[in-house]
């Protein structure tokens, strides 16, 4: 058997979805989903959220290196290159068998075994860079690609084609308008409510979530307002410790806890606004989908790259940038200013949507079934 593509990455969420995202659109294309494997790390997020989709998978025993001058940073880094040379070795015996046409880095460090078995069996590669800051993934996966698929225009990559990013196709296909009731009610929130829907990205934070927490303690007689708060798995048990208890709505604002939501496009379609960080997957899906939102950027992010993300949006006028020292403060006040100016709210996403067009184009697959040197 000759597979079509193995798509390689993983650890975070950030750079799953956009693999299966990819997957999907290569399936979309013609592609059978048997013709895909998906490789990356037997600690990372895609360890969940891969089986279910029915792609044939790998998953390695790899480790990003570590920053910092910690102990425990110093042994973990210690054990990154014997176990990415284990990996790639493993990544080449599995790829031999079944010689696939292209490898697809969606990058982290999980990328690493797949795209350094490539290069040893001359497989061409096509890297995918979905931040406008390009990583350090990115930047050295991209030395030895046929292709850099970029999300942003001017990431100053090798070879790098501007397609816009890759996006899942629940979440391509959302209609706010349309699909807002039905949302509502599979997601078990009031249909006559402000709803503002806070993610924290797939780990959570820590800052997003004490400054809504005080958001909802301000807002605590407000029968008008629900939030649907996404407070990571990590911070389930602290949040709900410092009061982030479930509100019926009863007597005042409608609040819901939890830890994961599969449902992102049931969110998109049944918020008003959200309140998210500044990841390239959180800032695709607003551009896609066109949702008015307040960002507020990672600051330990490398290269603060979170901020140059949200930037492209906030310099539109398509989102609202909020500073993480701010934030605390002026989450309560932004969000009162927001729902008292509709004129405002529907400029912000109708500006992002009009900037998202390109990822809703499915540019990426054609230039992954250019570099394979096939047609559907």
């Amino acid at each position: 058997m000759t597979r079509f593509a193995v798509i390689a990455g993983g650890g975070t969420a950030g750079h799953v979805l956009p693999a299966l995202a990819i997957a999907e659109g290569l399936v979309d294309s013609g592609h059978a989903l048997d013709e895909i494997m998906y490789m990356g790390a037997e600690r990372g997020i895609e360890t969940r959220l891969v089986p279910p989709v029915g792609i044939d998978h790998r998953f390695f025993d790899v480790v990003g290196l570590q920053r910092g001058l910690s102990v425990s940073a110093f042994v973990r880094n210690l054990s990154f290159a014997p176990k990415l040379v284990r990996a790639r070795r493993s990544a080449i015996r599995v790829m031999r068998r079944d010689l696939p046409r292209v490898v697809v880095s969606v990058g982290g460090y999980a990328s690493l075994p797949a795209v350094l078995a490539a290069r040893r069996l001359r497989v061409p590669v096509v890297v995918v860079s979905y931040d406008r800051t390009p990583g350090r993934s990115s930047r050295l996966t991209s030395r030895f690609a046929s292709a850099t698929a970029t999300a942003f225009p001017g990431s100053g990559l090798p070879r790098a084609r501007w397609t816009g990013a890759p996006v899942r196709r629940s979440v391509r296909t959302v209609d706010r308008e349309g699909d807002r009731r039905v949302a509502r009610e599979r997601l078990g929130i009031p249909g006559d409510r402000f709803m503002v829907a806070v993610v924290g990205g797939s780990l959570g934070s820590r800052v997003l979530n004490r400054s809504v927490l005080a958001l909802v303690g301000e807002s605590s007689h407000d029968r008008s307002l629900a939030v649907f708060h996404v407070v990571g798995e990590r911070f389930v048990d602290e949040h709900r410790g410092d009061g982030g208890l479930d509100r019926d709505g009863s007597d005042g604002v409608w609040y819901r806890v939890i830890g994961y939501e599969d449902r992102m496009s049931d969110v998109y379609a049944a918020c008003d606004l959200l309140i998210g960080r500044g990841g390239a997957g959180t800032v695709a899906d607003v551009a896609t989908v066109g949702i008015p939102s307040v960002l507020v950027p990672w600051s330990g992010a490398s290269d603060d790259h979170q901020r140059a993300n949200v930037a492209w949006l906030s310099d539109e006028d398509a989102a609202v940038m909020l500073d993480e020292g701010e934030v605390a403060t002026r989450l309560a006040t932004v969000v009162g200013e927001l729902r008292a100016d509709s004129v405002r709210l529907d400029r912000l996403g109708s500006r992002a949507r009009s900037l998202g067009e390109p990822n809703r184009r499915g540019a990426i697959t054609k230039l992954i079934e250019e570099v394979a040197g096939v047609s559907p």
